[in-house]
């Protein structure tokens, strides 16, 4: 008899069996899930043996894990930018290199394998903050978003949602036009900007949204322009915020003011807009962001490896700010690893442990993270929400020997990217076992893409 969706009448498409899995306040046992329509139709607990035809997942089954911030290109920097020393600003200069490099083509092999590394890792969604946007010198090209339009068929080959945040990125600074370099970045004014964007389409598998690139880089008579096009389409916002102390002081320079209370004056803040890093906050910065509702992104790989400094992310998520996790420069990609340093950072910055429980910053690295891309209905194991989960593995030489009561703890504080057994995506199968099923041999699609650029 073929099993039907109660609500949708949708035919159930897959069953999955978990031994374990991960139901938001506690690890349950024995787990069964029906997909419909590639969403979840039912769970039910207290199955103590895999159903007729059912697929088992070994481990902990959680929900998929949100990528919130991302720019794909800049996993080619891997390794090459760890040698010697520098700040975020030398850094940059060799970001500018490689994005000077890129096609349509060359980025579309670059973020499938770099995607697919994500589904690899358990990432079900991803952020991608996009700003690479013309041909070098700024020329646009025949398809003015050849190279939006590449990124979004490069998360559909590797299995994964994106939600493509289309990126104003207009000047070099507060009165300075773009450089050579970001030219590329650059549609001259907002409102060019918004048309280009508006011409890009979402699916099933994607959602396009917004983002600021800056306070520097957008000039302040042109926010409400990026804001009211997000608004209109009730789509998600998105905005580089006090990454660098450099910045706070060259935005009071400019305009008297923090980049907060810059972007609250021109009403960039809200519940669908986040602010990534939010790192040299004030006072009255947290209070306006919480108070907003505005959202927060760590990246804290990333972070550290800028040597950025360390956010207020305890002090901002209780002001009212709701937390999510990236992997910005994929440094390395690893939610798992995202989520414990940030508990980890609060530690070393206060001296004091447990500033966020497991289930709290698994729910950044899902659900609040999903809300963040524009999918409030997704990050969780319950029916009608998208069918997209990640189980990793309780016995790996990482994983072994916690009782499985403790499997979110074991999850966040003891777990990699490594652990990750099966990725599922609207209910189909992405990663099965630890490899992709759609690329054959990721390793060698990452090293042939990013050869290609260095050579």
């Amino acid at each position: 008899m073929q099993l039907t969706h109660r609500t949708t009448g949708a035919p159930v498409t897959a069953t999955y069996w978990m031994d374990h899995a991960w139901l938001g306040t506690h690890v349950e046992p024995g787990v069964t899930l029906d997909v419909a329509g590639g969403r979840i139709a039912g769970i039910r607990t207290g199955v103590e043996a895999p159903p007729h035809g059912a697929t088992v997942l070994r481990g902990l089954t959680l929900p998929g894990l949100a990528n919130t911030h991302s720019h794909a290109f800049h996993r080619a920097l891997r390794a090459t930018v760890q040698v010697g020393s520098g700040t975020f600003w030398t850094w940059r200069e060799l970001m500018y290199r490689t994005a000077a490099k890129l096609t349509p083509d060359t980025y579309f092999d670059l973020a499938r394998a770099t995607y697919a590394e994500m589904a690899l890792a358990g990432i079900t969604s991803v952020g991608e903050f996009h700003y690479l946007h013309h041909a070098p010198g700024g020329t646009p090209y025949a398809n003015p978003n050849a190279m939006g339009e590449a990124l979004i068929a490069a998360a559909a080959e590797a299995g994964i949602r994106i939600t493509l945040l289309d990126t104003a990125y207009l000047a070099a600074g507060f009165g300075e036009q773009p450089n050579r370099h970001q030219l590329r970045f650059s549609d001259t004014t907002a409102e060019a900007w918004a048309e280009r964007a508006s011409l890009l389409k979402g699916d099933d598998h994607t959602l396009i949204g917004a983002a600021v690139h800056s306070v520097r880089a957008v000039p302040a008579d042109q926010l409400a322009t990026v804001a009211r096009w997000a608004e209109e389409r009730d789509a998600p916002l998105h905005v580089h915020l006090s990454e660098q102390a450099a910045e706070n002081d060259a935005c009071r320079a400019a305009h008297g003011r923090t980049p907060t209370r810059l972007l609250a004056d021109h009403g960039v803040l809200g519940p669908r807009t986040t602010g990534i890093h939010n790192t040299h906050l004030t006072e009255e910065d947290i209070a306006l962001l919480g108070s907003s509702t505005t959202g927060t992104c760590m990246c804290p790989t990333t972070e550290r490896d800028l040597a950025d400094g360390i956010g207020p992310a305890a002090a901002l998520q209780k002001a009212g700010s709701p937390l999510s996790l990236g992997s910005d420069s994929h440094a390395v990609i690893d939610l798992f690893e995202e989520a414990r340093a940030m508990e980890l950072n609060e530690r070393l910055r206060t001296h004091v442990r447990g500033h966020w429980t497991a289930a709290a910053l698994l729910r950044a690295a899902s659900a609040d993270g999903h809300a963040a891309l524009g999918r409030p209905d997704a990050g969780v194991l319950e029916p009608g929400a998208p069918a997209d989960l990640t189980t990793i593995a309780l016995d790996s030489v990482r994983t072994a020997g916690p009782v499985p009561r403790l499997a979110a703890e074991t999850a966040v504080f003891a777990a990699s990217a490594a652990d990750v057994r099966h990725t599922v995506v609207a209910g189909r199968h992405i990663v099965r076992d630890g490899r992709h099923t759609r690329i054959e041999d990721v390793p060698q699609a990452l090293a042939t893409a990013i050869a290609a650029l260095h050579g």
